[in-house]
């Protein structure tokens, strides 16, 4: 059983009990985890920031060092993608500010949690995020941005391998649509390509959900 939680808070405690039950597949516990956390009021930063990203961003890290395998990896996506949907009932009580944003995983990208943490906390701070999921083709991408003509399109790349497919998509984007801001993260950006406003001086890469939520509030990255 885990221990209750102070209000408002997150200890270091709660999330290394979170990230036991995480590691060895408990659902149903990590689910009483963040149902006790949502109970008590947490900050919705907070939870995405120092539970769901911070424990995925360590069974990453776990798997690359092969400490764990890509079972429990996958298995820790899932749990917590179900995780998330505990909270949506908050998430969109907000006051809308009128503002949306399209995000989307690139082509072949099939880890699509980073992008929906991206949806999640645009939805947060009262924009209208429409989540496309993994591996979106370009043309309907160019299609779906042409009817919803959003303030934003945000495009999630996990495989460096697939930079590449970034690139040739932030063409196709261009070529439709040349003042639509474009944003871009994920974790291939640990291996290269941060530097991706060089090769187009109009698109923002941008690290962390922490410097999202800084960016779309006007604050430096």
């Amino acid at each position: 059983m885990h221990c209750r939680v102070h209000r408002h808070m997150l200890t270091e405690t709660t999330y290394q009990e979170y990230l036991g039950h995480l590691i060895f597949g408990r659902k149903r516990a990590c689910v009483a985890v963040v149902t006790e956390l949502l109970d008590e009021d947490i900050d919705l930063h907070t939870l995405y920031i120092r539970l769901f990203q911070r424990s995925l961003y360590e069974i990453g890290a776990l798997w690359e060092t092969g400490k764990v395998s890509v079972a429990i990896e996958h298995m820790a996506t899932a749990i917590t993608e179900h995780a998330l949907t505990l909270v949506y009932p908050r998430l969109f009580q907000g006051e809308r500010i009128g503002k949306s944003a399209i995000v989307a995983c690139v082509a072949n990208e099939y880890h699509q949690i980073g992008a929906k943490m991206v949806a999640d906390v645009l939805e947060l701070h009262g924009w209208d995020a429409y989540f496309l999921g993994v591996n979106t083709p370009v043309e309907e991408l160019l299609t779906f941005v042409e009817e919803k003509r959003p303030d934003a399109i945000c495009l999630s790349l996990s495989i460096y391998f697939n930079f590449s497919h970034l690139v040739d998509l932030i063409k196709h984007i261009r070529e439709r649509f040349p003042t639509t801001p474009i944003w871009t993260g994920g974790q291939a950006f640990r291996w290269g390509g941060t530097d991706i406003g060089t090769l187009f001086p109009d698109v923002t890469y941008i690290p962390s959900l922490s410097a999202l939520e800084n960016f779309i509030q006007g604050k430096s990255l």
